[in-house]
């Protein structure tokens, strides 16, 4: 992908044409500066920045494999509170200066960037990650006792109490505001960085679940998209619902009064989750829940981005699990976050050694489209046949082509394209333009 692809972030919002989109979300997606649909399809990198000393060792080459061999356009970059304001008041601008170097590298490789505020069990008062430990009574940490599996541990009396004393003291809550907008202070001017996910899989404590989404987080997410844009108001805001969404329960979440706004919650297999194999028999189940999600992002006038899916390496359906997931996700033309880009072990993309672990990475390293002129319907691929199907809806005030990423990978011998416009092929990607109405496009092996 060539860098001007990311130049849109500072540039103007939007053109004088006619109808065109002005805002950055406008007509249920996330535009680029040509008003084309942008399909964010990358990975979370990484969850070796949870702990001290929050970085990893990727270098400009592991960058450039994602866009160059793997076909991703987007990294989920998660950094956490900890790293940010490690004592309270002091800023670690060193760290930051780390982050924005490793943006660049992003940048170089054609890459874009969603920061995401991380956090799992509030903290590392209780081993985890997130909230610094200053933000809470120490006499939490020093009477809990973990549980396994690990999200036990948000049940945890001590847990709930720190997640409640965040969300009831207006000191707390407004210095992670704050922290915010000092990482918007110190990296709005990064053109590769698109937005930030304010806060990973945030609890509800001891609130009631039902209405902690309306009468807690919603506010705390848009006192904190406000901060931000003080300094980056072209930062797009992709806002998850609480973790109780994992369990089953819908997002009360509204629409927001704050304009670009992207619906960014996780979708993974609960019963794999919980068993660490996944049940082929159960796909249906993946594509319902991305249907409810896409229902939820309607609701909220928002496009719909799964910010983390992933499964174990060593389970034997790992690719039935990831393909499933990629068909639920492109039937709603949402955009999809792979956990994660680590080294070694569990859902690792990467062996200890930084090669790539051949179960998880050949299931995902498939082709999508990047940027629809237009309005996305759905995709669709078969792995076995290698073949793409795409329909959206084409617009004709976008001159730019629609962009579909074929990996060279997948189609070593070249890609034969079925369209009713015209083709052109551009390095890795397939670009579409003179498309008017209601268009599908079939990609398959040139042989």
């Amino acid at each position: 992908m060539r860098l001007v692809g990311l130049v849109w972030l500072v540039a103007a919002c939007g053109d004088n044409t006619p109808g065109r989109c002005l805002d950055r979300v406008c007509d249920g997606a996330l535009r680029d500066d040509e008003g084309r649909a942008m399909v964010l399809r990358g990975v979370n990198l990484a969850g070796a920045h949870k702990t001290a000393p929050y970085t990893s060792d990727y270098t400009q080459a592991e960058y450039t494999r994602l866009r160059a061999d793997w076909g991703m356009t987007a990294i989920r970059f998660l950094i956490t509170w900890s790293a940010i304001e490690p004592a309270q008041g002091h800023y670690d601008d060193a760290y930051l200066d780390w982050v924005r170097a490793r943006i660049q590298l992003a940048r170089a490789a054609g890459l874009a960037v969603v920061i995401d505020m991380h956090q799992d069990v509030y903290g590392e008062g209780f081993g985890f990650d997130g909230a610094p430990a200053w933000t809470c009574d120490a006499a939490n940490y020093a009477s809990f006792t973990p549980k396994e599996p690990w999200g036990l541990n948000y049940a945890a009396p001590e847990v709930m109490a720190c997640f409640d004393h965040l969300w009831s003291d207006a000191a707390t809550r407004g210095a992670l505001t704050a922290a915010w907008k000092h990482v918007a202070e110190a990296l709005a001017d990064e053109p590769a960085v698109i937005g930030f996910d304010l806060l990973n899989e945030p609890s509800w404590g001891s609130h009631a679940v039902g209405s902690f989404e309306r009468d807690v987080l919603q506010p705390f997410y848009e006192d904190t998209i406000a901060a931000v844009r003080t300094v980056a108001p072209h930062w797009v805001a992709f806002v998850e619902p609480s973790n109780s969404r994992n369990l089953g329960f819908a997002t009360s979440l509204q629409p927001f009064a704050a304009p670009n706004v992207v619906y960014a919650p996780h979708l993974y297999d609960v019963a794999a989750e919980q068993t660490g194999g996944f049940d082929p028999a159960k796909a249906t189940a993946l594509m319902e829940d991305a249907v409810d999600l896409a229902d939820e992002a309607e609701v909220l006038g928002a496009p719909l981005w799964i910010g983390e899916y992933g499964g174990q390496s060593a389970d034997p359906e790992i690719a039935a699990y990831m393909h499933a997931d990629y068909q639920a996700t492109a039937a709603v033309a949402a955009g999809t976050m792979a956990w994660a880009y680590d080294k070694g072990g569990g859902y690792s993309l990467l062996a200890a050694d930084g090669a790539e672990v051949p179960a998880l990475v050949d299931a995902i390293v498939r082709p999508a489209p990047s940027r629809i002129a237009g309005t996305p319907t759905s995709w669709s691929f078969d792995p076995d046949r290698r073949v793409l199907e795409l329909a959206w809806t084409a617009d004709p005030r976008i001159i730019a082509p629609t962009i579909v990423i074929v990996p060279a990978r997948v189609y070593p011998e070249g890609v034969v394209v079925d369209c009713d416009c015209t083709v052109e092929r551009v390095g890795d990607e397939v670009h579409l333009t003179r498309a008017t109405g209601e268009m599908t496009a079939r990609i398959a092996p040139a042989s």
